[in-house]
């Protein structure tokens, strides 16, 4: 059976991640807490008839008992049931922000005298070592609902094979890091296409701008030295046992250099057979 957990901090799109699953072909149970996991697991593995795609989530709105969290996972390990843990996060201001626009009140503020920016802070604190030990992490600071669903699709839609897959970001150092990033490289050092004028309004996607980037002698060195790392590093990840690798690629503004050379490396991974996906996270961004 494919079982996720679905976790993260509050505001930072489960409910959306969960609808996505849904539309991938999983059966999702929503706020189910952790100490219920293995009894779950079991009901799931005992139904007739069943699909075999489940996925729950839980969180802090189980409040104390969420603490049984590692405890229900070290269980599903004993009993050798296999499962993966999907992880959304968020920066403390986006998800301020977001718990203000919809006036929604936070699981953990009301012992803390309903304070918003200490709930957001206790619960990153709760929730740190599950994130460290989750198979994926979506950081949805800058991507919108439609990019999340289908991050989340792209993740799942497979057969659920135990192998490596990776997800290729571009984005612009304007915008901030993707805390998700496994793996940074900065190509702010390239040609830059913006000072063209004909090409400046265009993204990485297309062939001019592609061919103006990845056809310089700069980014040919770059780009032979970044294939030989990533070739050498995903059987070592695989080996660790590591389910997605994030590869971020950024450029100043995130519309050209890091988009043509994130689509390079996906279209590079994908043509020798790896389960690999892209996102242009800035790419719309003025």
């Amino acid at each position: 059976m494919e079982f996720v957990v679905l976790t993260g901090l509050s505001g930072a799109g489960k409910t959306l991640a969960m609808h996505a699953l849904e539309d991938v072909g999983f059966f999702c149970v929503d706020n189910l807490l952790p100490e219920l996991i293995p009894v779950f697991y079991d009901l799931c593995t005992r139904s007739e008839g069943f699909s075999g795609r489940v996925a729950v989530v839980t969180d802090t709105r189980g409040g104390e008992r969420f603490k049984s969290f590692f405890s229900a996972m070290e269980t599903l390990k004993a009993d050798q049931k296999p499962y993966k843990i999907l992880f959304l996060d968020a920066s403390d201001g986006v998800l301020v922000r977001r718990f203000k626009e919809t006036r929604r009140r936070h699981p953990l503020s009301e012992g803390l005298d309903g304070s918003l920016e200490l709930a957001v802070k206790l619960e990153r604190e709760i929730l740190e070592p599950v994130r460290e030990q989750s198979d994926y992490v979506i950081d949805t600071s800058q991507i919108s609902p439609t990019q999340l669903r289908n991050r989340v699709a792209q993740l799942f839609l497979g057969n659920g094979a135990q192998t490596l897959s990776v997800h290729c970001i571009s984005f612009g150092f304007k915008f901030g890091l993707p805390m998700e990033a496994d793996l940074v490289f900065d190509v702010r050092c390239l040609p830059n296409p913006f000072y063209v004028d004909e090409l400046r309004p265009l993204t990485g996607l297309d062939p001019r701008v592609r061919d103006y980037v990845l056809e310089k002698d700069e980014t040919r060195g770059f780009l032979e030295r970044l294939d030989a790392l990533v070739d050498y590093l995903l059987p070592l990840y695989a080996k660790e046992g590591k389910s997605q690798l994030v590869i971020a690629v950024g450029c100043t503004g995130g519309h050209h250099r890091s988009v043509a050379l994130a689509q390079y490396l996906c279209d590079r991974l994908t043509a020798r057979g790896l389960p690999t996906s892209v996102t242009h996270r800035d790419m719309q961004k003025n």
